[in-house]
């Protein structure tokens, strides 16, 4: 029997992609038992997903910080959940949950579901800002400003697959830090490094560490706000392989040269918060430490581990590959837009000018307009 085109199920006979219908907003902790068990259903099936910002886990220890969060729930026209997008509100604009340290963001749906992004605008919101948008989610296109690469390191069979597919800098670097280590060890004491800490003393230096770097360099300190120590102290609690807070160290001695505060899950760890002490900077601990990371890939069960978008030179070196992470606005405000592109234009002139570094506080005085 012949099938009009008004009735055939897809191209190719494919069915037709699902399709979010309408969106209501409800408390991070109002979720039914249903609806997380979809979160986690929808997730696994798209590796574009695989991140753990996507994990309910990170939103629910944002939630136990302090931030309150809430869940955008997309349903289709017979009232399946499609699609989730947790998030917080400021006002009259709303950003994913865990902003400004969230290094991945996007809804959590299942490859090919339609999101309408416009619907994320009632009860009062006007915006929704996004800084590191997965590029996978189409349908926010006509709210793209622009997009950033943010550096990964294939880690699958530890060091020697790292080597096997590194740039000539990256493994130059790595035999840098080899030999780098062992003059830490013949300077100041055994070197030993610990992949999964627990030792939230440790945390603390690492958060210390990390404040410095911020006042040594004009950057805003995040730490500044007391929920984000709270933030890494309980994922540090968190533990287990679906998604878990990650302290890698590196002693000398008696010495910490460096750490690195992360998240993981199932086999990606994001790297977050690297720091070093000052005070051991001409050895490079940072590629140290990186390096031990990526021997004890495999007995971590990691085999990617995600940079986060940046242009540090370090994460150029190291990088095996690259994802891209979309910047902008979902917004009814065309004025508002015009704004935000005038204000990236300059900030980008400014970051290529000759002034530029003596341009940097104007920088990012003009990046936190409107965010």
């Amino acid at each position: 029997m012949s099938m009009s085109a008004s009735e055939a199920p897809g191209e190719a006979g494919l069915a037709e992609p699902a399709r979010v219908h309408a969106v209501r907003t409800v408390p991070l902790d109002a979720l039914t038992a249903r609806e997380l068990e979809t979160w986690h259903r929808l997730r696994e099936a798209n590796p574009a997903l695989d991140s753990p910002y996507f994990h309910p886990g990170f939103a629910q220890a944002v939630q136990a910080s302090g931030r309150q969060v809430s869940v955008a729930v997309g349903r289709d026209r017979a009232g399946e959940i499609r699609a989730l997008l947790p998030h917080h509100r400021d006002r009259s604009l709303i950003r994913p949950a865990g902003w400004p340290a969230a290094d991945f963001q996007g809804p959590i749906l299942a490859p090919g579901t339609h999101f309408p992004p416009l619907g994320l605008l009632a009860d009062g919101v006007r915006g929704f800002a996004f800084d590191h948008l997965v590029e996978d989610c189409t349908d926010f296109e006509p709210w793209i400003e622009s997009r950033r690469p943010s550096p990964f390191l294939d880690v699958s069979g530890g060091l020697d697959g790292y080597l096997g597919r590194a740039s000539r800098s990256g493994k130059d670097n790595m035999g840098q830090a080899r030999r780098r280590a062992a003059k830490a060890e013949r300077t100041h004491g055994t070197v030993r490094f610990v992949a999964d800490s627990t030792d939230h003393e440790v945390l603390e230096r690492v958060i210390e560490l990390k404040r410095a770097q911020y006042a040594a360099t004009g950057a805003k300190d995040y730490f500044s706000a007391p929920d984000r120590h709270e933030l890494m102290s309980g994922l540090l609690r968190t533990r287990g392989t679906s998604f878990a807070g990650v302290l890698s160290t590196l002693h000398a001695g008696e010495k910490l040269l460096a750490a690195h505060f992360g998240i993981r899950s199932g086999s990606v760890l994001h790297w977050w918060f690297p720091v070093y002490d000052p005070e051991f900077s001409n050895l490079a601990p940072g590629w140290m430490l990186l390096r031990e990371l990526t021997i004890a890939a495999p007995a971590l069960g990691i085999t990617r581990i995600d940079l986060g978008r940046g242009d540090d030179e370090y994460k150029r070196r190291a990088k095996t590959g690259e994802t891209l992470v979309c910047q902008g606005i979902v917004t009814r405000s065309s004025a508002r837009q015009t704004l935000r592109r005038a204000r990236d234009s300059v900030v980008e002139t400014a970051k290529s000018s000759a002034l530029g570094p003596g341009l940097r506080k104007i920088v990012r005085g003009l990046r936190n307009l409107n965010r």
